[in-house]
């Protein structure tokens, strides 16, 4: 075999490899006449820099407003260099970035200088596309005028939401994170979603050459699918098998935090702030659209990447099944066996793939109860029950405005644990109610009633259970007396029955009133003059 021959098998063989599993299906010839075949699909890897967003903060840490002057390490004390953000050719906005270079001049983004020392200088920057999307190489960071020496790359699966570290950058890691420097290379399959800390792109080596911070995909493919990732099956039969591999690679935002500018290998000298920034000119993210295996084709419709589904299933990440197609639960298609793969397609109701048992999507299995002659549906989800999943488990009712084979066609009752009978509710969510009890969830009073965990009747109020004696009604839950009456509307006086309680206050009242006198008296003609 000649050179040139098995080149052309090599290339042929990698071309074969790169390209499995854009094709969703393809039209096959059988005894039947000619059918559909499916198989599991994903969009082209792309650079995703062109429709990403981004938003830099705090606010004010871009340069230019006010106009500013700045110098390199190279140079630190030519402090000629300006930034102004009126001017076109002297400012640096966030969208230099991700624009694409022109002429060979290079723009970029840049900060204020670290004028505030020793305050931290500090950055974030956050990049957003609406979408979950997959690395499917290296990540690439171009610093112009050194690298930080201390930063964090996050990222959020669910648009921002929540974040979680996704590697760390420091010229001393034990430093400034309190963890072990690592490379790639150093880990293996049992712990290569391990986040770590790496020196390898902080450190200054005073050269211009020297600007790319890397996040590293291919290495860590590189350790199922080989250095020259040739075993991709390998790989994808990993993706399958070990649980959070795909995951580690996916996300909707990244956000780097920059928490320390390049120094130059020295320590910061005060003497000359205006060297301490931050500039990038590029950022580069690889990446496809994550469509769960159902879609070859990621198209922007509307501003917003939109993966074209197929299998039956929709969503932006055709996450779900279509309308209809919910014979059996939905499911991501599998990257086993390879090369095609499982496309796990969406069934219709009603079809052979869902066991000749309509269960409207909230059960993938069916049982013969022999006694009954019966085929019935097995393990119902989403709140659901029934021989078909038709019904709503006690403690639910039917969601009017969702369809049957809707995740969310059974509502829970949600009834006052206090005022209502039990935790069923009728057909339309009204629950039973105890006496006094009213409302949907049997959390409210009927007038004549007050909620003290529960309802119960009034002691009192001020029109038809009235205080007596001069009482006063407290929260119509009891009436508040005066001294000499009791119970429970102060209807009862204190005095024993049968006595002349004012007769006997008389009395006792003249005899304390004599007894004062006869004190005045004693101590008047003590002190008179003899």
């Amino acid at each position: 075999m000649s050179l040139q021959v098995a080149l052309l098998l090599l290339l042929r063989c990698l071309a074969s490899t790169l390209a499995q599993y854009e094709l969703c299906k393809s039209l096959v010839s059988t005894d039947e006449g000619s059918v559909w075949e499916h198989y599991a699909c994903q969009p082209k890897a792309a650079s995703m820099k062109d429709y990403m967003r981004i938003k830099v903060d705090p606010p004010g840490i871009t340069c230019g407003n006010p106009p500013e002057r700045f110098c390199t390490l190279e140079n630190p004390y030519l402090c000629s260099d300006e930034c102004d953000a009126s001017n076109p050719d002297l400012a640096h906005p966030p969208q230099l970035m991700q624009d694409r270079e022109r002429n060979g001049l290079i723009t970029y983004w840049q900060t204020v200088t670290w004028r505030s020392h020793p305050e931290p200088l500090l950055a974030n920057i956050t990049l957003s596309w609406n979408k979950s999307l997959e690395l499917t190489d290296d990540l690439h960071i171009t610093f112009e005028y050194g690298r930080p020496t201390i930063m964090v790359l996050d990222k959020s699966m669910d648009h921002g939401r929540s974040w979680q570290p996704y590697q760390y950058y420091a010229d001393d890691c034990l430093d400034a994170f309190n963890m072990q420097p690592k490379r790639v290379l150093d880990l293996n399959p049992t712990n290569i979603t391990r986040v770590i800390c790496t020196e390898q792109f902080s450190r200054w080596v005073g050269s211009k050459n020297e600007k790319n911070v890397k996040f590293e995909v291919r290495g860590r493919f590189a350790v199922f699918a080989g250095l020259r990732l040739q075993q991709m099956d390998n790989l994808y039969t990993r993706m399958e098998s070990m649980k959070g591999l795909r995951d580690f690679f996916t996300f909707t935002n990244l956000r780097l935090r920059l928490l320390r500018p390049a120094l130059g290998g020295t320590y910061v000298q005060r003497d000359n702030l205006l060297k301490y920034f931050y500039a990038i000119s590029n950022i580069d993210v690889p990446a496809r659209c994550k469509c769960n295996l159902h879609a070859s084709q990621c198209l922007l419709v509307d501003g917003y990447l939109q993966c074209q589904c197929e299998h039956n299933t929709t969503g932006q990440d055709c996450q779900r099944c279509k309308k209809g197609f919910k014979a059996k639960s939905w499911k991501a298609g599998s990257y086993l066996p390879t090369p095609n793969g499982t496309p796990n397609t969406c069934a219709i109701a009603g079809s052979p793939s869902g066991s000749n048992c309509e269960c409207y999507g909230h059960s993938n299995r069916c049982s013969y109860i022999d006694y009954l002659n019966i085929v019935t549906c097995v393990s119902c989800k989403h709140n659901t029950r029934g021989q078909n999943c038709q019904h709503c488990r006690l403690g639910y009712y039917r969601n009017a405005s969702a369809e049957l084979d809707d995740e969310s066609v059974c509502i829970e009752c949600n009834c006052n644990q206090m005022g209502s009978v039990h935790d069923r509710c009728n057909g339309t969510g009204f629950c039973q109610c105890k006496e006094g009890a009213i409302g949907a969830k049997c959390d409210e009073c009927v007038a004549g009633y007050y909620w003290k965990q529960g309802c119960y009747p009034d002691v009192c109020d001020e029109e038809m259970l009235l205080c007596q004696n001069g009482g006063t009604c407290y929260q119509n839950q009891k009436c508040i007396c005066p001294p000499e009456f009791k119970g429970v509307l102060c209807q009862q006086s204190r005095c024993e029955a049968g006595k002349d309680c004012n007769s006997a206050s008389s009395l006792h009242l003249s005899t304390a009133l004599l007894l004062l006198c006869t004190l005045l008296t004693h101590l008047l003609a003590t002190l008179s003059p003899h």
